[in-house]
């Protein structure tokens, strides 16, 4: 058996290494255009930001490696130009020499990957303008960093490569601004799920422009001139999270100036051996093959980002380009070689990345795309502890679960968190390779620990959520839905939370009866009238609206709660002119004039720790620690609640306090407190010239 392999990264090199692990007598030839085999194109980004130090930890094997340990012959700068189908034989061009030769062959493998998709805008193919596929990319792209010593980049297209070049250009000590054709980044996650990511990239001190496009760029001087073009709304942003102007929406024009521009708009599949070979190949121009990876050539197979995937949940045709499939698709095909009936049998788009130090991952389907395809579906937030909220070092997760209405089995699910993030999207993927459904998630036993999880871990408590939802015990509203809640007495809008929090921020409207005093306030709603109630995360507007529906009450519970309300809020309205933070740091700091966090931490007269508290506790923590402060003391806060940052800044302004900035890492927020007001944030003195600041430590514990 003689075997022909183009391409020799991810699909080449593991059909080669299955290949000769079947048939150690095969001849395997693998043909590679550049000069590096089995590089860990994944890794690039992170060694241009110099988490990554050594060139040579980029490859996972180099061509003498792969030989001593396989035998496979493999000829680096050797590509394949064209294919005789009938005959079948190849013709190679020796890309040191010149050299044009034939190789013919039994079965063929074609796996060149995709390509970075190059605008047609003007100026896309200047000098300072990079895309990155391979090593000697990533190399021109970290030369031109270390020798030219840029002050600036611009990063177009918010997709996994853009967010990890963002985030490690910004670590390389540049001004990053990235540029978002869409409403939101990373195009697996929906809108809602996005929010988070947003202002997390924001707050660690990266510019991003959504719904923006580049137009062109020039050359001007040692600038780079970007023109770009937005597009407008008359209003920040309304209570359903979403810029809004009566239906108002034009286009504007803006530019800014850049040392450096990364393209990272996509990728399309290297397609131009099998167009020539006349492959049959979808509309997008990926190679169509069957269950084995054949082409519509029973002799030439496909595999990896060249190719059309079957999508697992709607065994819908598609494209989604990942690593993990291309090296499975690779083993299928060496399998169907030597007769074994491996099949592929689809793709879930299982995907993770890293943003700064926050998790992204997500498995299936989107909402955007069950709403396209008409599926009658249901959504889920839980928002949870990566372990036993009292074991220290806790961080906060967000999981989104998709699922039918009809059965429950589960579409798709996203997760934006810390630690254990992509334990719980590996369940979840298992979860739906294996067509289970929301009432399977409950059954899962899952490893417990404190330092590891919880009796009841997050995927168990999405799964009770859904079903609760599909069982009757609860109906819920959604973020998308608040602004359209009649204000005008024909509903109860309710808001659960601790008076602390409803007076720090709350959705218009809605009146503030605190759950614990709920059962003796009950005279206070008129039971003819639906009740829309609202908590922190949801979970004790669950139990207050099981409570009013046996008494009575047409109870709905918003989904997600105001941490997820007020996160879609802050992102959709923020004004993106100008960073949230200094270029290379990664801390807030509000006030007028630079400050130095560390020195007022040094000096901190007490520092607290709130980590694994649920709100208010943390705020009330702060409460009763300041009454015993002296005016001027500054105390320093730890909290792993994802909202206790704009919670406390409010808080702060609320009573009289300064707020001196925080920081955040790893999910831990540490915030800087002084007691009393300085000068820039006393409010105006009313008709009498004087301000009255009442707080009260016994409303706090009788809250």
């Amino acid at each position: 058996m003689k075997v022909l392999i183009v391409g020799g990264v991810a699909g080449g090199a593991t059909a080669a290494a299955r290949l000769r692990r079947l048939d150690e007598h095969a001849e395997i030839i693998m043909f590679e255009r550049g000069e590096y085999i089995s590089f860990a194109n994944c890794g690039l980004p992170y060694y241009i930001g110099g988490e990554i130090t050594d060139k040579a930890d980029l490859t996972v094997q180099t061509p003498e490696g792969f030989y001593d340990r396989f035998r496979v012959d493999i000829r680096t700068q050797n590509e394949v130009i064209s294919i005789d189908p009938v005959a079948k034989v190849v013709d190679v061009k020796d890309l040191k020499t010149g050299e044009v030769y034939n190789e013919s062959y039994d079965k063929l493998i074609l796996a060149p990957g995709a390509a970075p998709v190059r605008p047609k805008f003007e100026g896309a193919d200047l000098d300072r303008v990079f895309t990155l596929r391979n090593i000697p990319d990533t190399y021109r792209i970290k030369d031109f960093i270390d020798e030219q010593k840029p002050r600036r980049a611009l990063v177009v297209g918010g997709g996994y490569i853009g967010i990890e070049m963002a985030e490690n250009l910004h670590r390389a000590g540049l001004e990053v601004t990235v540029v978002e054709f869409l409403d939101h980044v990373i195009a697996p996650l929906d809108f809602d799920m996005a929010a988070d990511v947003h202002n997390h990239i924001r707050q660690k001190g990266v510019r991003l422009m959504l719904e923006t496009a580049v137009t062109g760029i020039y050359e001007e001087g040692s600038d780079l001139r970007v023109t770009l073009r937005r597009k407008d709304a008359g209003a920040d942003a309304k209570s359903n999270g979403r810029a809004e102007n009566n239906g108002t929406v034009s286009d504007s024009s803006e530019e800014i100036r850049t040392d450096m521009v990364i393209l990272s708009v996509g990728v399309y599949p290297e397609n131009a051996l099998a167009v020539q070979a006349g492959l049959a190949m979808n509309a997008r121009g990926a190679i169509i093959t069957n269950e084995h990876q054949q082409t519509s050539n029973p002799d030439i197979y496909a595999v990896g980002d060249v190719t059309e995937i079957v999508d697992y949940i709607t065994k819908d045709k598609g494209y989604i380009p990942l690593a993990g499939p291309a090296n499975k698709q690779a083993r299928v095909a060496a399998d169907h070689i030597y007769g074994i009936p491996s099949a592929y049998k689809g793709t879930q788009g299982t995907g993770i990345l890293r943003v700064f130090d926050l998790t992204v991952a997500t498995v299936g389907l989107t909402e955007a795309r069950i709403k396209q395809m008409n599926i009658d579906y249901e959504r889920s937030y839980v928002w949870a502890s990566s372990h036993a909220s009292y074991y220290p070092g806790a961080t906060n997760m967000t999981i989104k679960l998709l699922y039918k209405k009809e059965d429950g089995r589960i579409l798709g699910a996203q997760i934006v968190g810390y630690d254990g993030v992509d334990k719980r999207i590996d369940v979840l993927a298992t979860a739906i390779r294996a067509n289970m459904t929301v009432y399977d998630l409950t059954e899962l036993e899952l490893a417990y620990a404190p330092p590891y999880s919880s009796a009841k871990d997050p995927v168990n408590m999405v799964g009770y959520v859904a079903e609760n939802t599909l069982k009757g015990r609860i109906k819920f509203f959604h973020w998308d839905q608040v602004n359209d809640l009649p204000r005008d007495g024909s509903v109860t809008l309710l808001d659960i939370r601790a008076e602390e929090n409803f007076k720090n921020g709350s959705i218009e409207g809605f009146i503030n009866i605190p759950e614990e005093a709920l059962r003796d306030n009950l005279h206070r709603l008129d039971p003819s009238k639906p009740v829309y109630v609202m908590c922190q995360i949801g979970l004790k507007g669950y139990a207050a609206c099981r409570m009013l529906s046996q008494r009575g009450y047409d109870c709905y519970n918003l989904a997600g709660g105001y941490r997820l309300w007020s996160s879609i809020y802050r992102a959709s309205s923020y004004k993106d002119s100008r960073p949230a933070t200094n270029p290379t740091g990664n801390t807030t700091n509000t006030s007028n004039s630079p400050l130095d966090l560390d020195a007022a931490s040094a000096v901190a007269s007490v520092r607290l720790n709130t980590c694994g508290m649920q709100c208010p506790g943390p705020i009330m923590k702060v409460s009763d620690t300041l009454a015993g402060a002296k005016e001027g003391d500054i105390i320093e806060v730890k909290s792993s609640d994802p909202a206790f940052g704009a919670d406390i800044e409010a808080w702060c302004r609320r009573t009289g306090n300064t707020f001196l900035g925080l920081s955040s890492e790893k999910g831990i927020i540490t915030a800087l407190i002084k007691k009393g007001c300085g000068e820039a944030c006393i409010p105006e003195a009313a008709g009498t010239n004087k301000n009255i600041i009442v707080f009260s430590g016994d409303l706090d514990k009788a809250i």
